[in-house]
Order: C-alpha cells, then sequence, then structure tokens
C-alpha cells in the first residue's frame, strides 16, 4: 500500500472526523506526511500526535474562509518544503425538503461543500503548478448520480464538486497534476449528525445504521489513486454499500 504513498505531503480538510480522519490514519501508515485540517483543533492534534505527526501538522482551519484554506497549504509547504495531494473532504448533509425553506442549511451546505473545495483548489494551485507533479481529490457523493426527496441541496453541491473537477481535470494537464473525485455511498460517519430536522435525521440514522460501510473504505480508495503510476490518472471512484457489508468499487472513466 505504500508504493506511491511513502514520502507524500497530503493536506486533508475535514480532518478531525469520518472520511478525513480514516484517510490520515492509512496514508500515515503508509508513510505518507499529512497536513492536517479542521476547525476542532484539539481532535486534529490527538490525531497527529496518536499517528506520530507532531502537533505541527495540526491546524485549525475554517473552509468557508480561503484564507483559512490558503494557510493550511502554505503551513504544509513551509513545513515539508512542498504539497503533492489535497484532500478537499470537509462536508456536511442537512437534508431537509425544500419547501421547508431552510435557509441557513442551504447556504452553510453550498459554502462548505462547494466553497470549501473551490477553496482548496485555489488555494493549492500555484504550488502544484510550479511543481508539475501533483494530485487534487475532491469528495463528491453518491448523491451527485442520484437525488432523492429532501437531498436536492445537498445533491447539487455535491454534483457541483464532479463539475469542478471535469473542468479542472482539463485545465491542469499541462501541469501534470492529476486529479480524483471520489463519491462514497452511506458511510459510517458524522455525516448524519448534520440534519437539523428531527425527522429526516431519525430517518438517515437508521439508513446508516442499516447499511453503512466503515470509513477506511474511503481511505482505501485514496490509497488506490495516489499509488498509481504517474502516468495513470485515476479521474472517478463511486463506491457503495453492496447490501452484504462488502465494499463494491467502480471505477468511471
Amino acid at each position: 500500500m505504500a508504493e506511491g504513498i511513502e514520502g507524500k505531503v497530503v493536506v486533508i480538510t475535514g480532518a478531525s472526523s469520518g472520511l478525513g480522519e480514516a484517510a490520515v490514519r492509512l496514508l500515515s501508515a503508509g508513510g505518507a506526511k499529512p497536513v492536517l485540517g479542521a476547525r476542532r483543533l484539539d481532535r486534529l492534534e490527538a490525531l497527529a500526535a496518536e499517528c506520530g505527526l507532531g502537533r505541527d501538522a495540526a491546524v485549525q482551519t475554517d473552509v468557508t474562509k480561503f484564507d483559512e484554506v490558503k494557510r493550511l497549504v502554505e503551513h504544509a509547504a513551509r513545513l515539508h518544503g512542498r504539497v503533492d495531494v489535497i484532500i478537499n473532504n470537509a462536508g456536511l448533509m442537512p437534508h431537509s425538503p425544500l419547501e421547508r425553506c431552510k435557509v441557513e442549511d442551504w447556504d452553510r451546505t453550498i459554502d462548505v461543500n462547494l466553497k470549501g473545495v473551490l477553496y482548496g483548489i485555489g488555494a493549492v494551485r500555484p504550488y502544484m503548478k510550479e511543481q508539475k507533479s501533483s494530485h487534487i481529490i475532491n469528495v463528491s457523493s453518491v448523491a451527485s448520480h442520484k437525488v432523492n426527496p429532501g437531498g436536492a441541496v445537498y445533491a447539487a453541491t455535491k454534483h457541483g464538486v464532479r463539475v469542478i473537477s471535469g473542468g479542472l481535470r482539463q485545465e491542469v494537464k499541462p501541469y501534470n497534476i492529476r486529479t480524483t473525485v471520489i463519491s462514497p455511498g452511506a458511510v459510517n460517519t458524522e455525516l448524519p449528525g448534520s440534519v437539523t430536522e428531527e425527522d429526516v435525521a431519525k430517518n438517515v440514522r437508521a439508513l446508516y445504521e442499516r447499511v453503512a460501510i466503515p470509513a477506511n473504505s474511503f481511505a482505501r480508495a485514496v490509497a488506490f489513486a495516489m499509488s498509481q503510476p504517474e502516468d495513470v490518472d485515476i479521474n472517478e471512484i463511486l463506491f457503495r454499500p453492496d447490501g452484504a457489508g462488502i465494499l463494491s468499487v467502480g471505477k468511471l472513466c
């Protein structure tokens, strides 16, 4: 698993729990050098210490603020001299029917899920363009392929991540920057906790309790994309629970 991973400097947003935490654990075990960003600094520092990364690897970051995302990337570059990979992972999922007009939830979802990805791309691109050998990984969702009632805004942001990634892939080809979109289905994380409507949250929790797969499944998808030879660009990975607790991963070209 360490092949193609060892020594790489990896900036990860939303690293304090869930998908981001799982990626930190797997990549650090494979010899990578993760730099962790999230709002909960205490959890970041505890995770960094547990993985032997040191407190310098943790940077309090709110992805809705470009200056903070830029600071995270700049810190990684100062700490290690380069940035090889960014995983734009921070996200939330406050599902609700549109008729309830949850404007605050809509704004937060757009700010974190969509603007947060754009800010990560904007912050890291100058370094990667100069290096001419890097990798941008954006986290979307199965919801970007199929929208369900109550999930329209979330699905829209995650579809937007795929659209942005498609345009980005074409723009960065001359600089040898690889791009990957990872679209997980139900994964065991804190994401259901971001649903603010109790009736909706109850249904979401029930679904996740029934079918969600471990967050390590996402980390393995990240490692798969990162570990490919430099001339192989895995542009999209879609995976979801298969109904029997076994991970199914489909690679879309």
